[in-house]
């Protein structure tokens, strides 16, 4: 067995028990830091792939903005997770039904592309020719260019749609105009007023001293 062999099957060995963490663990903090290790793990199957445009893509995105943006979403807000898991287990055939059917029908597709059917010859003549990152930009901007103009511009609609939402009044909040604070003027900060002087009031009359009451023989 090769070093290359080696190292996938060590990859996706990590892979699947970090993807089957990422479901089980029961803190949210854990689960998403297993989806980063899931994540890293999958751009170095990429790049023994020679696949390093996704491979670095994946980091990047996925890891370097995605994923730090959902830890501290994750973290500032209180998630109540023993709510979260209830009925969990009356739900649990019916999750699995799907999950294994869907695993099914990706092994059907993904399994024909594990067949060698290209000649030897013929890859090895393509080792001079451009770069798979020149590949995929020609790809993109020729015969997809107008579904990733398309998605371009959901992205674009989502994300003006999510500072919309932020945006809102709220009745709870404080807000303060910046254009008010830099019109402000050092006089209106401050109001002298003048008051009449006053007396100062008494002191109080100390308590008179009262006799014990007389007894009786």
């Amino acid at each position: 067995m090769s070093v290359t062999t080696g190292l996938f099957y060590a990859f996706s060995a990590v892979l699947l028990i970090a993807a089957f963490r990422v479901i089980t663990a029961r803190n949210p903090v854990h689960a998403a830091l297993f989806l980063v290790l899931t994540f890293f793990q999958a751009a170095m199957i990429w790049m023994l792939l020679k696949a390093e445009f996704l491979s670095i893509t994946l980091v990047l995105v996925y890891v370097g903005a995605v994923m730090v943006l959902f830890l501290f979403v994750v973290m500032m807000m209180d998630i109540n997770v023993e709510n979260l898991r209830v009925g969990f287990w009356n739900h649990f055939p019916l999750a699995a039904a799907v999950g294994v059917v869907i695993a099914l029908e990706m092994a059907a597709v993904l399994l024909g592309g594990f067949r060698v059917v290209d000649d030897p010859a013929a890859a090895n003549n393509v080792v001079g020719g451009p770069s798979n990152t020149q590949q995929l930009g020609k790809l993109l901007y020729t015969e997809y260019l107008y579904p990733l103009e398309i998605a371009a511009a959901i992205l674009l609609v989502a994300m003006i749609a999510a500072i919309a939402l932020t945006l809102r009044a709220r009745k709870d909040s404080k807000y303060v105009s910046p254009g008010d604070q830099v019109r402000v003027k050092a006089q209106d900060r401050m109001t002298v007023l003048k008051m009449d002087a006053t007396q100062e009031a008494p002191a109080p009359a100390p308590p008179e001293a009262t006799a014990p009451p007389e007894t009786k023989a």
